[in-house]
């Protein structure tokens, strides 16, 4: 007797409303469990939906274009013994496959030999097929790649959050920001038109606590996506052991404070997704006016005056010269040519025009 069961979204974090941009099966099509069935797109990232149970599809419940939550049922699949009995078929195919799959075995038991010579000996925490360290925008789109592609991945990260610097201390919270001096902007140049809405009043508490909002939602959403996918996740610092190897010193708290606890991980490939990181110049003195791009995010007060350098062009630091949106008198300035080592690098023409629109000075040639 068919036994016909509803296949729903799992748990995606916070997101609800969903768009389905891409259906990836249709009726009469014969699944297996993790298939992907339908694409979904958020803010942030594209996303597969798949199946939780193996059979044959026979009713589709959505369409291009509806928007779907956790529990939104996507599809009805027949799973009988008619069903699992259609991918069986095959499996005639299978009997002669061990044949030559003996065959070459020989040569498989010779091809740990060269990976053995100082090879790590030890025992073995957690094994995977791939392992991403690192865990921004391109470690977790790898990660959630390999494992859509049924690969048992992990994923090795040193902060708390998933998403790396783009998403927790670079542009997400950037760009949340610039939002706010934007309108704040806005609302000053109304004045022209004979709108008067008074001199906005700026309060860092509700200004941090927006941008956390944002970023929560994006990395509670990566976290989700990762669930999701039975992507595992180590925090820590990875360090290589040999080719097949990573060490993982597990770190702790906010930032990467180690625990002192190592693990090893076995995985037959890897993708090294690390990422940058701010880097303390050696000439510029410690003094507590003095942030970086990490600091200029989390400012307990609003100066009187403040001096913006930056010392590469780079999307980070642009964001924060593009826009001013508040009382503070700004100085600015761009260090191009040392940030790029002397060599030259061309900046697109609409980035310059934004530059000197906003009063930067360019600066290139002072070393």
């Amino acid at each position: 007797m068919a036994n016909l069961v509803e296949v729903k979204v799992p748990d995606i974090g916070d997101f609800t409303d969903i768009p389905v941009i891409e259906i990836l099966v249709k009726p009469g099509d014969v699944i297996k469990k993790e298939d992907s069935l339908v694409s979904l797109e958020s803010d942030k990232a594209t996303m597969e939906v798949p199946s939780s149970q193996a059979g044959i599809v026979r009713e589709i419940k959505v369409k291009l274009g509806d928007k779907v939550s956790m529990g939104s049922v996507i599809l009805l699949i027949e799973a009988s013994d008619t069903a699992s009995a259609a991918p069986a078929a095959p499996a005639p195919v299978l009997a002669p496959a061990p044949a030559p799959v003996q065959t070459p075995a020989p040569q498989a038991a010779s091809a740990p030999a060269p990976s053995s010579a100082g090879s790590y000996k030890g025992s073995v925490d957690v094994t995977c097929e791939m392992l991403v360290l690192g865990a921004g925008p391109g470690g977790y789109s790898a990660a959630f790649r390999a494992a859509d592609l049924g690969m048992k991945t992990v994923i090795v990260e040193r902060y708390a959050q998933l998403g790396g610097v783009c998403l927790n201390v670079g542009c997400i919270p950037s760009k949340a920001l610039l939002h706010v001096a934007a309108v704040a902007d806005e609302v000053r140049q109304m004045e022209a038109h004979g709108i008067l809405a008074g001199k906005p009043e700026i309060q860092l508490d509700g200004l941090r606590k927006y941008k956390e909002k944002v970023v929560g939602k994006l990395t509670g959403g990566l976290a989700g996506m990762a669930k999701m996918r039975k992507v595992e996740v180590l925090r820590g610092v990875g360090q290589f052991l040999d080719a097949n190897h990573l060490q993982v010193e597990l770190t702790t708290g906010s930032g990467q404070e180690k625990t002192g606890e190592r693990k090893v991980v076995r995985f037959d490939k890897a993708i090294i997704a690390a990422g940058s990181q701010v880097v303390r110049l050696p000439f510029i003195p410690d003094d507590p006016r003095i942030v970086d791009s990490t600091g200029a995010l989390a400012l307990k007060e609003v100066p009187k005056k403040i001096f913006r350098a930056t010392m590469r062009p780079r999307p980070i630091g642009l964001n924060f010269f593009l826009r001013k949106g508040s009382s503070t008198a700004t100085k600015k300035i761009i260090f191009g040519k040392w940030a790029t080592r002397g060599h030259a690098v061309p900046v697109p023409k609409f980035i310059s025009i934004s530059v000197r629109m906003k009063n930067v000075r360019k600066w290139t040639d002072f070393c």
